[in-house]
């Protein structure tokens, strides 16, 4: 074990992995209990279907990804929640809708291009790929959401609890609904890189669920979910270095562990006040 913490301590492009991966597990984990509550836990693979396409189409006009990325997945979210809006098209639908959409773009971008190998990266995660100009970029961003998190941290959860009691309060319900869209869409675009656009939503889901596994509160449930992610991320960082396996798909078995483990100790618990 010594070893391996000296591994990554002493290796510059491991230690940018485990500084960026631990602030996208945070971002991941604070936005995952409101997103699973209000019942928006796929919006995370919906939004990384549309990053994806946008890194595709950034590919094969050879723009730079991140650029591009960010301003693509911030529209797609606040379309996202204003076709949400519609009484005609609700949630699960509407992340249908635009994630299949972006899908359709990319093949047909990289179907014309012929560059398929280049996103393989983006698709299932490398995060020890990433570059410096993208840790910078990944880190104003990660840290520029936790503060806004922490900042309207009181807002975020009344509209995730009772909105229209929020709304009869006079908080503005409209506005922080687009605040967590664009706190989602910066997390999703940051975290593609580390865990591919097949798997990031997993940071999302699995810290939140483990979590409501044993607690109750909202702030228990938060802080116990940056926890876990936290915990885990390194956990699948480690099993990665050690075993030559995916960063990515390493960091999700760990955290299916953990809600395996989690959802036991819910069942003592209550089988215990019964």
């Amino acid at each position: 074990m010594a070893d391996v913490i000296s591994a990554f301590l002493n290796t510059p492009i491991l230690m940018r992995a485990l500084l960026v991966g631990i602030l996208v597990s945070l971002c991941a984990a604070l936005l995952g209990v409101s997103l699973v509550l209000k019942r928006y836990s796929m919006i995370g693979d919906g939004l990384s279907h549309v990053g994806f396409g946008a890194l595709a189409i950034a590919a094969v006009m050879n723009w730079a990804p991140m650029a591009v990325a960010v301003p693509v997945v911030i529209a797609a979210a606040f379309l996202l929640l204003r076709i949400s809006g519609s009484s005609r098209i609700k949630g699960d639908s509407a992340i249908a809708l635009i994630s299949t959409g972006a899908l359709a773009l990319r093949v047909m971008a990289v179907s014309v291009s012929g560059m398929n190998s280049d996103l393989d990266s983006y698709l299932f995660g490398s995060i020890l790929a990433i570059s410096e100009g993208d840790v910078v970029i990944s880190v104003v961003l990660a840290v520029l959401v936790l503060v806004l998190f922490v900042f309207f941290y009181n807002k975020i959860f009344a509209i995730t609890f009772d909105e229209n009691f929020a709304k009869a309060t006079g908080t503005r319900a409209g506005m922080y609904n687009m605040l967590i869209a664009l706190l989602t869409a910066l997390t999703i675009v940051i975290g593609m890189r580390m865990m591919g656009s097949m798997l990031i939503s997993s940071l999302i889901i699995f810290p939140a669920l483990c979590s409501m596994r044993v607690f109750k509160s909202f702030r228990s449930v938060t802080v116990c979910s940056a926890i876990i992610s936290v915990v885990t991320f390194i956990a699948g960082m480690v099993i990665s270095y050690e075993a030559g396996t995916p960063s990515g798909a390493s960091i999700v078995c760990v955290n299916i562990v953990c809600f395996a483990v989690f959802s036991a100790i819910g069942a003592i618990i209550r089988r215990n006040r019964a």
